[in-house]
């Protein structure tokens, strides 16, 4: 990067124009969905019954309001026949029926001014919405005596896709010149400030592009977009900040520039190539999980993480070679500053003497900082997990408005009930037994069915289940629970919302405990190989999870109980989609591991070089206090950014992130950790004999033991020895 830094600049734009070209175009081959289990019981049955009944899973309902006239009205009823027999005519409509051709009273409102026609668009997710688009604008509209709107699962997935898109450029549009002011008040440089962004831009680049290539072999859910623009801006300005930190601190010690750009590489560029590795295996974690939501995120998050590692490994050295000393150019607070220097300003004076006062009240600070952190997650003890639905949109979104019209105005949501499908022989007196013990069941409001196809071994049938209550409340999976235990003469399985949302709760309680040791074991090992320490790896896991604790609180608090709701402009459903947590743990604590290797790796090239364990603590703190808490702050910006979104689970995860972040670097790097260091005292260093050997031998630090003399050679002139010096490094 040093010998070749033109060469390394150009190949790095010709790459990104790359990326641009194949990422073009990747939202609209990401999907909306991803939250149900591909090998539940209730996928199965959802399968099975769009190839057999493809009318019993309506995805499209039109909502046809009549008015005063009434759906009954001759006029109305005849141009209602007239629409749904045109909706039956189209390609990739299957399964249509109404209130006019089946006399269902679930289809018609209580006060019947309203009714539904019921349909279903065939085909994958992107397919189906691309045949929604195009239908839509022949349907949603006035039709003689009748207003038609469009609802159902479908649209309601299609128009939250299309807000996504439409709040993610905004967002964007709002953090990047946020960021910029920030970058430039952090560096006082315009010309440093620009680096950072840059960086951040060419990892959101390639990331879209890799998304674009997994999106020819699997689903990648549309919002795994949202953590691509905040982790490639985020992290890039992480590793840019200590990057340039440290080249800064090499040339205000006399380095030339290239010795000073090879100086941070070789310290400073360990530790972010480390800390990538903790934050990528954090988010690889979601891995194991089936739904697609959540593995979407590991696949964005894994590749914008890389990526911007090593966009900050490459790229940026190159260009500090090529700057030199004109890093500092442009500086804009000169005007606001007197005497002090940037020089003077990275010390960190003020934060060794808050670090000093934190270890003198040790105790204090560690029980009180601690009680306060589990205070803040109380709330989470009352969690409530559910799906997400049509009230994660905005109040005036049309689909939801639908759907809201559904649920208050009709005796059954006819999308909302839950579907038994019976497979095998059975006789009429068995199918009508059957029926029976299922009205029997208690929390069902009422059955339909049966509708058999097939004779012998080929028979199928299925019975549409309306429960009491909520489409997805804790009565409806209970009646999930009792129609899988029932005794039935034939092969059954269950699916509808309450259905799935029960098999991705238990596919998530299965596979939890496997994600989070893999984030335990490789964060231990990985500490162990930056500290050489027994004690630091475990106290990074407790301490990352306290940092935590606040967001998960608040979530529940705000999101789930609703406090705040008018505020941030959502309506609270009472529970929390059931992977967000997941989620939010997987990205939070790889952040937090991100603070916490730049805190570590600066307290431990101290230590290695002093021995003093308690200025060691006080000096990472001064070199680091300050640039952990500006890149927390704007990595808060962007989430919050990103929180500003219309979608409830997109700014549950924006502002609950922004919030993990700020309380990690501003609580527990700053409070907590000097205070457990000070309490631990020098056993904070202790390691048994083996694993000492172990470190000696693989570990990774940012400091550098002197390098061996170079080989003993004879001069021309005389055949004097010469000694080849060391190359010199901090510490």
């Amino acid at each position: 990067m040093t010998a070749r830094p033109r060469l390394t600049l150009l190949v790095a734009l010709v790459l990104t124009a790359l990326a641009v070209l194949a990422g073009g175009g990747v939202a609209d081959r990401m999907g909306s969905g991803g939250w149900e289990d591909p090998a539940a019981e209730s996928t199965y049955a959802t399968k099975a019954l769009e190839r057999e009944f493809p009318g019993s899973q309506p995805n499209l309902l039109l909502l046809v309001d009549a008015g005063k006239a009434g759906v009954d009205d001759p006029a109305v009823a005849a141009e209602a026949r007239r629409l749904t027999e045109r909706l039956t005519a189209e390609p990739g409509v299957e399964g249509v029926g109404s209130y006019w051709t089946t006399g269902s009273p679930a289809l018609r409102s209580e006060d019947g001014t309203k009714a539904v026609v019921a349909a279903r668009i065939a085909g994958e997710e992107k397919a189906a919405g691309e045949i929604l688009d195009r239908i839509a604008p022949e349907y949603q509209s006035v039709h003689g005596p009748v207003e038609v709107t469009l609802g159902g699962g479908l649209a309601v997935r299609h128009e939250m896709e299309a807000l996504i898109q439409e709040d993610l450029l905004r967002a964007e549009l709002i953090a990047l010149p946020v960021t910029l002011v920030l970058l430039v008040m952090v560096f006082g440089s315009a010309v440093a400030a620009l680096l950072p962004l840059g960086i951040g831009i060419v990892a959101i680049l390639g990331t879209n592009a890799v998304l674009r290539g997994i999106t020819e072999f699997t689903d990648v859910s549309v919002f795994a977009q949202n953590l691509t623009t905040a982790l490639g801006l985020g992290l890039a300005i992480d590793y840019a900040l200590f990057v340039v930190r440290r080249y800064r601190e090499e040339l205000a010690a006399g380095a030339e520039p290239g010795a000073a750009v090879r100086t941070t590489l070789r310290t400073a560029g360990r530790t972010v190539l480390f800390s990538a590795l903790t934050v990528a295996v954090s988010l690889a974690a979601m891995l194991v999980f089936p739904q697609y939501f959540l593995r979407s995120f590991a696949y964005a998050g894994i590749a914008v993480v890389l990526l911007a590692a090593a966009a900050a490994l490459t790229l940026l050295p190159a260009a500090l070679v090529l700057l030199g000393h004109r890093v500092d150019a442009l500086d804009l607070r000169r005007l606001l500053r007197r005497t002090r220097t940037p020089e003077k300003d990275a010390t960190g004076a003020g934060w060794a003497r808050a670090a000093g006062l934190v270890m003198r009240r040790a105790p204090v600070f560690a029980v009180l900082t601690t009680a306060g952190l589990v205070l803040l997650g109380l709330p989470f003890l009352g969690v409530t997990f559910g799906t997400a639905d049509d009230r994660q949109l905005p109040a005036t979104a049309t689909s939801r408005i639908v759907q809201e019209e559904l649920r208050s105005d009709f005796p059954g949501d006819p999308g909302g009930s839950l579907t038994v499908l019976a497979q095998g022989p059975a006789t009429p007196a068995e199918y009508g037994a059957y029926r029976e013990r299922i009205a029997a069941l208690d929390g069902v409001a009422r059955v339909e069915g049966p509708v058999v196809s097939g004779t012998g071994a080929d028979a199928h049938a299925y019975y549409s289940v309306v429960p009491e209550g909520l489409a997805v409340g804790s009565g409806a999976q209970d009646v999930v629970g009792e129609l899988r235990a029932a005794d039935a003469p034939f092969t059954t399985s269950v699916t509808g919302q309450a259905a799935v949302l029960v098999d991705s709760k238990d596919a998530i309680a299965e596979r939890l405990p496997w994600a989070v040791g893999i984030i335990v074991l490789v964060t231990l090992l990985l500490v162990f190989l930056l500290t050489g320490s027994v004690l630091i790896p475990l106290q990074a896991v407790v301490l990352n999870a306290l940092s935590l604790t606040a967001m998960f609180g608040a979530v529940v608090w705000v999101f789930q109980d609703g406090h705040l709701s008018g505020l941030l402009g959502f309506t609270a459903t009472g529970d929390i989609e059931t992977t967000l947590p997941v989620l939010m743990f997987c990205v939070a604590f790889g952040l937090s591991m991100d603070y916490g290797v730049f805190l570590l790796s600066r307290i431990k090239e101290e230590y290695d070089t002093t021995g003093d364990h308690e200025g060691a603590v006080r000096f990472g703190l001064a070199r680091t206090g300050g640039l952990i808490t500006a890149a927390a702050v704007i990595l808060a910006v962007v989430m919050v950014a990103i929180g500003t979104s219309r979608v409830t689970n997109t700014k549950m995860l924006g502002l609950g992130v922004a919030l993990a972040v700020l309380m990690d670097a501003m609580v527990v790097r700053s409070l907590l950790v000097p205070a457990v260091m000070k309490l631990t005292g020098r056993l904070t260093w202790w390691a048994p004999a083996p694993l000492r050997r172990f470190h000696d031998r693989f570990g990774i630090s940012e400091s550098e033991p002197p390098a061996a003399p170079g080989p003993v050679s004879a001069s021309a002139s005389g055949g004097a020895e010469e000694i080849r010096e060391p190359v010199g490094t901090r510490g």
